[in-house]
């Protein structure tokens, strides 16, 4: 399936993944080849196949991209009530999630319009002691270029999305 094709559908799923679950999980490549997942809150797309993310605190993840800079990016829909009425009625109405894959840039200091849209994402949190600690001074990025996606599945559940 072509990536550019589906990539407002591919923007909405990631969308409602983040509304649902406030994260996504980026899987990244050890140097022993082993597999290592990472929860990232901060992952923005943009609308041309293209997004970023803030990295401050997930070392082991950018020690991988020191020797591969590839990645697989999971973002599913948690919503409960999607879920059950997903359930009830035997098909998903929308996709329930998608893989990325893609590939890293160098890490960079983030424009000011990266940050604005960040704080904007956390900004119910801003007068809490957990803001201040882990998000407030968040500045640093990585560019994601995707190239490829591969739908969630449900067997009959999800047949009917992800037309060409």
């Amino acid at each position: 399936m072509d990536i550019q094709e589906h990539w407002p559908e591919i923007k909405s799923v990631f969308q409602n993944a983040q509304t649902t679950s406030r994260h996504c999980a980026i899987a990244t490549v050890n140097e022993d080849g082993s597999p290592h997942i990472t929860p990232i809150g901060s992952l923005f797309l943009r609308d041309n196949c293209t997004g970023y993310f803030f990295e401050e605190y997930s070392q082991k993840m950018a020690d991988n991209f020191k020797s591969n800079n590839r990645i697989c990016i999971l973002a599913i829909n948690s919503g409960i009530r999607y879920w059950y009425q997903s359930i009830f009625l035997g098909r998903f109405p929308s996709p329930p999630g998608v893989r990325l894959n893609g590939t890293v840039g160098q890490r960079r200091k983030g424009t000011e319009e990266e940050i604005a849209s960040f704080q904007k994402r956390v900004r119910f949190a801003r007068n809490l002691k957990g803001y201040k600690l882990i998000w407030k001074n968040m500045k640093h990025v990585r560019e994601i270029s995707f190239h490829s996606f591969e739908p969630v599945t449900a067997s009959k559940m999800t047949r009917h999305l992800w037309q060409s």
